[in-house]
């Protein structure tokens, strides 16, 4: 006893100094009849409760509410769709043990639902050494979040069944809407959310879903030609894309490559591979439709030219991280979860802020900026006159070898020279992309008769100057809204020379009274046809006495 604890070591009280439990000494009164009876009573109303609590656990067991965590995808910040699993909150150690197998569990889980035609949707498959071990700590949680009670981060999965995810896909088409101050109707643009499914070998685009939009027809589809200028003359050369209503029951085609970035659909057909369309009618109307997705964003190219994806290779690179795919000759089925058919356009070479056409508010200068990035150009300020009285300005004279030529360019060169410019006189070929916009982007003025080559203003760098010599024959519209108000928008200075009639080579084809003299605009009322045969062929040749102040103002400039 020595050895004793001191609990035990101390004097119990005698035997009739202690107290009687009083539930003993109450039942020592209670009849033997009596006591039964209440027993009884006792169990039936343990057994009532225990029947009641279980009935409530079941019903709010986190078992029943993880369908509904699994059926709610996130967006992640890179645009992968996440999925949130709770598991249950347990301390028993042998809780999971009693599945039959757990990775038969996780296998069935995700082999079952992940099949060929389903969505693109990745859900975290553990590894073998990410499972839950039979002897680690649970609790309900998110598998983003880490648990207090373990070092390392897994998914911790629960049921033997995950839902599908039924996503409702949508189509929404932007089209008939007129060009305020164009001629022409803006461009059908589509875009679709869900379940998208593009086969460019049906030349089909298949969106999922269990109901049908009113932008079908009858016979559930809605055919798009992509190109970025809707004109009645160009459209029957542009590939028809079909959009499709379908059903999931009608089994879709099954997807052998899944996305999770937005796809886009475009053609380059059209009057592509001229320089002032390859911007206005696909460049800018790619970087308005697709700039703010940061390179995360698949091409497909329709109408398909080897030589114009070359060419514009640094600038398609620089708005998608992924090579473009032909859309003419490819045969896989690709799924996304968003994309567009079409292009969203402006008016040529301008970009105005537009709630629906262009929410973030884009401007000409934002596409120049992004252009100097893509091509590696070092200048975005001209050289500014009385900082380095060493350095001449730079000018660039764009010369025509087709129509509207200048033929007294070289008169002009020296005029320009003896005003103090160093004058660089260059045709505008469709020579290596990078190399000529580097030529333009070390200019600090670019002169050139009305037409494509003025379209390489976009290169010069930011209060730079542009010339234009506009040709005779009420031009004022054309150079005005297809240049001149561009320059502008792009922060450039602008300069516009009109000539005479005597400056114009129409003199040496018509006589005096012909009605391209008298009212040139009836020329206009007939047409491009007819605006293209007279008037646009027509070369000059400027007066140097009159020409001069345009040199003398774009000098002014460069010195503000």
């Amino acid at each position: 006893m020595a050895s004793s604890s001191a609990a035990y070591a101390r004097n119990s009280k005698p035997i009739s100094e202690r107290k009687q439990p009083k539930i003993v000494k109450n039942l020592s009164k209670i009849e033997p009849r009596k006591l039964g009876v209440g027993l009884v009573a006792g169990c039936c109303l343990a057994l009532l409760t225990y029947i009641s609590l279980a009935k409530l656990f079941s019903i709010y067991s986190p078992v029943f509410d993880i369908s509904r965590t699994l059926s709610k995808p996130t967006s992640s910040p890179s645009g992968t769709l996440v999925e949130t699993v709770s598991i249950p909150n347990s301390n028993s150690s042998s809780s999971l043990s009693k599945e039959p197998d757990e990775s038969a569990t996780i296998n069935e889980l995700f082999d079952s639902k992940k099949t060929e035609d389903d969505p693109v949707l990745d859900i975290p498959v553990p590894k073998e050494t990410d499972r839950v071990q039979d002897n680690a700590p649970k609790g309900t949680q998110s598998t983003t979040l880490r648990d207090s009670n373990s070092k390392t981060d897994f998914p911790q999965f629960y049921d033997k069944e995950t839902p599908k995810v039924q996503t409702e896909s949508k189509i929404a088409c932007d089209e008939n809407s007129k060009d305020e101050g164009f001629p022409y109707a803006r461009p059908t643009v589509c875009e679709m959310t869900g379940d998208l499914r593009i086969s460019p070998n049906e030349k089909s685009v298949y969106l999922v879903s269990s109901s049908q939009s009113t932008v079908f027809d009858q016979n559930g589809e809605k055919k798009v030609r992509p190109y970025a200028r809707k004109d009645d003359f160009l459209m029957p050369s542009v590939v028809e894309v079909t959009v499709k209503s379908v059903k999931p029951e009608f089994e879709p085609p099954k997807c052998t490559k899944r996305y999770h970035v937005p796809a886009v659909i475009f053609s380059v057909a059209g009057y592509t591979g001229n320089f002032f369309h390859d911007m206005t009618d696909v460049l800018i109307p790619l970087f308005l439709t697709t700039s703010h997705f940061k390179g995360e964003v698949q091409y497909f190219i329709t109408n398909f030219k080897p030589y114009w994806v070359n060419r514009y290779q640094p600038i398609l690179s620089k708005l998608s991280n992924y090579d473009v795919i032909n859309f003419d000759e490819d045969k896989e089925v690709h799924c996304f979860r968003q994309g567009f058919l079409g292009l969203i356009r402006d008016r040529d070479l301008i970009i105005y802020p537009n709630p629906t056409r262009n929410p973030r508010n884009y401007s000409m200068v934002d596409f120049t900026r992004f252009l100097r990035s893509a091509l590696s150009l070092k200048r975005d300020r001209p050289i500014i006159l009385g900082e380095s009285p060493k350095m001449k300005p730079r000018m660039l004279i764009i010369s025509r070898e087709g129509t509207r030529k200048l033929l007294n360019q070289k008169e002009v060169v020296a005029m320009a020279e003896d005003l103090g410019f160093d004058v660089i006189l260059k045709e505008a070929t469709r020579s290596e992309l990078s190399s000529y916009a580097e030529l333009v982007n070390s200019c600090d003025v670019l002169l050139a008769v009305h037409g494509a080559g003025l379209t390489n203003q976009i290169f010069l760098p930011t209060e730079a100057v542009l010339v234009q010599i506009v040709p005779w024959g009420k031009m004022d519209w054309m150079a005005t809204n297809f240049y001149g108000q561009p320059a502008r928008d792009m922060k450039l200075r602008y300069v516009e020379y009109y000539i005479d009639k005597e400056e114009s080579t129409l003199m040496e084809k018509y006589p005096k009274d012909h009605i391209v003299f008298t009212d040139p605009m009836a020329i206009h009322a007939q047409g491009w046809g007819s605006l293209s045969e007279i008037i646009m062929k027509q070369d000059v040749r400027v007066n140097l006495t009159r020409f001069k102040p345009s040199l003398l103002q774009a000098l002014d400039f460069l010195q503000e």
